[in-house]
């Protein structure tokens, strides 16, 4: 029987952990199909960049920004639950049970364009897994708490930053964002404000802990006082930008918000690499480590090979088809385009509806839509994408610094809505279809992280159960579960390819009856329906 017992065990233990190793490559690889719309989505959306091209050079950044970040990974994801109140076999159900829920979760929104928040998943997971599992006692309510008001906390900041800083900058340049003369007026303050943004969160704040970083914060900041300090900064980089402008002349000055858009993008990418990382490889650096030292360790040295393995994992999914489903969505929900190809059910139009008070399209900020020479609509100007991805760099580089899982996903389409409630989008067109498609996905994030909880809950309780039985019973119950996973995705993806097909259809005759044409053939392209060709 005491061999039995062994063997049981060797199944359990051995196939759990397997899996678990499996699933983090696997995770990772829909962390990054999921959060890829997050990184690109403005800079794709003004058409300063390729899709394709984006990815690539954001891809670059996450895989030195999840190289950069702290060697020592919080295994327990910032003390959601307390592992060491557990059984060794009940900790591995549950991390192996995050994954089998969150790789299932994260595929179906993404085929569905839809952005949910991996770190959302991540805490709601373990809270469901942990409080099934361990009942109340091991969850620890006052850190989880922290973590959920500070996701809460950085959408409002995030909101409120994009829709203050876009008004105002929307204020000084007005809708022609390519008008040279006032670029040569407004762009280097404009320029400086932003780069001093990422500039003071990037680095002061995202790597406060890195060696030189401390240096430089030593005989800077904390010497003159931040007041002081941003304000020296800002009109320093105000005055390098016009310096550049003036030797670089038009060519540098016409492209000077796209250039911002860029590096905010860079910047996005970088922090997103910090913060994230964590949320796919804890749980399956966690399982290795209950195999390796048969204990549950709250942090562990994590290699820097692996690191930048995760990172080039993160890249990967970036480039996915999923991902462009996620972006197409994302950046036709803040879109300034009159029509757009978007899903929203029913009851998220009706209270649209109810939002849109008037229809009054010269009340719009934002620039008229323009298409461009590949009959591609420009969705956002450059000034709204470089508030964007500067806004949401800035956010989460400070979060990575005070060591707190925002979640990307939230702020960014936070920004990318509260810079379009500036300029004003929603008073023309698809206006009641954007809104809709807002509170849609709203609902998806708590949607989700209800499922998070309850699916994880379910799949550790089982597991756990399943290995008091026997080991082998334990290992089937993993099994069985995987592949319970495996079949819900290709289910998701049938039903989401048929949605799309739909939402093409559904765009194409709205445009008909706005423009009263009947030949396609004549039709502008304003539903930017050849997105996907273009990705």
């Amino acid at each position: 029987m005491d061999f039995l017992a062994g063997a049981f065990h060797f199944d359990f233990l051995h196939i759990a952990v397997l899996i678990a190793i499996g699933m983090l490559i696997w995770d990772t690889i829909e962390v990054g199909r999921n959060d890829a719309a997050n990184i690109v989505n403005a800079v794709f959306g003004a058409r300063v960049l390729r899709r394709r091209r984006a990815v690539q050079i954001a891809g670059l950044a996450v895989i030195i920004g999840a190289w950069a970040s702290s060697p020592v990974m919080e295994t327990a994801r910032k003390g959601i639950f307390d592992p060491t109140v557990l059984s060794l076999h009940d900790a591995l159900a549950i991390y192996i049970s995050v994954y089998l829920t969150d790789t299932v979760l994260l595929y179906s929104f993404s085929a569905y364009g839809m952005p949910i928040s991996t770190t959302a998943g991540l805490v709601f997971s373990l809270l469901g897994g942990g409080f099934m599992v361990g009942g109340a006692n091991a969850v620890q309510w006052t850190s989880s708490g922290v973590v959920l008001l500070a996701i809460v906390c950085s959408i409002f900041i995030s909101g409120a930053c994009g829709f203050l800083i876009q008004r105002a900058f929307r204020g000084a340049m007005g809708q022609d964002c390519d008008d040279i003369e006032k670029i040569r007026l407004h762009g280097p303050w404009i320029a400086g404000a932003l780069l001093t943004g990422l500039a003071f969160f990037i680095l002061m704040k995202g790597m406060k802990n890195v060696a030189f970083i401390k240096v430089i914060k030593a005989g800077t900041l904390d010497l003159l006082g931040a007041p002081f300090f941003l304000i020296s900064l800002w009109c320093l980089l105000a005055i390098l930008v016009w310096v550049i402008m003036r030797v670089g002349g038009v060519i540098v000055q016409r492209n000077l918000f796209s250039s911002l858009a860029i590096m905010g993008m860079i910047a996005t990418a970088f922090a997103f690499g910090q913060n994230d990382l964590a949320n796919c490889a804890s749980p399956g650096v966690a399982s290795y480590m209950i195999y390796q030292h048969g204990e549950i360790a709250t942090s562990v040295e994590v290699p820097s090979w692996l690191l930048l393995f995760c990172g080039v994992l993160l890249a990967i999914g970036m480039s996915t088809r999923n991902a462009q489903r996620v972006t197409r969505a994302e950046v036709n929900t803040g879109s300034q385009g009159d029509i757009v190809r978007l899903y929203a059910p029913r009851w998220c139009l009706w209270l649209a509806e109810l939002f849109v008070k008037s229809h009054d399209p010269s009340k719009a900020l934002a620039p008229e839509p323009l298409i461009q020479e590949k009959k591609k609509l420009q969705h956002y100007d450059a000034l709204r994408a470089a508030v964007i991805t500067s806004v949401s760099g800035s956010v989460i580089a400070f979060a990575s610094g005070l060591a707190l899982p925002v979640s990307t996903t939230y702020v960014a389409f936070a920004a990318v809505i509260a810079t379009g409630w500036a300029d004003r989008i929603f008073v023309r067109g698809d206006s009641h279809l954007k809104i809709a498609r807002m509170i849609w996905v709203i609902f998806g994030w708590f949607f989700s992280a209800f499922l998070a909880a309850l699916i994880t809950g379910f799949c550790a309780l089982t597991i756990s159960k399943m290995n008091s039985i026997g080991g082998a019973a334990g290992a089937m119950a993993v099994i069985v579960l995987l592949c319970v996973n495996l079949t819900v995705r290709y289910i998701m993806k049938k039903r989401a390819d048929v949605q799309e097909e739909r939402m093409q259809l559904e765009a194409a005759e709205r445009k008909k009856k706005l423009l009263n044409v009947t030949d396609s053939k004549e039709q502008p392209l304003y539903a930017s329906e050849l997105d996907s060709h273009e990705m």
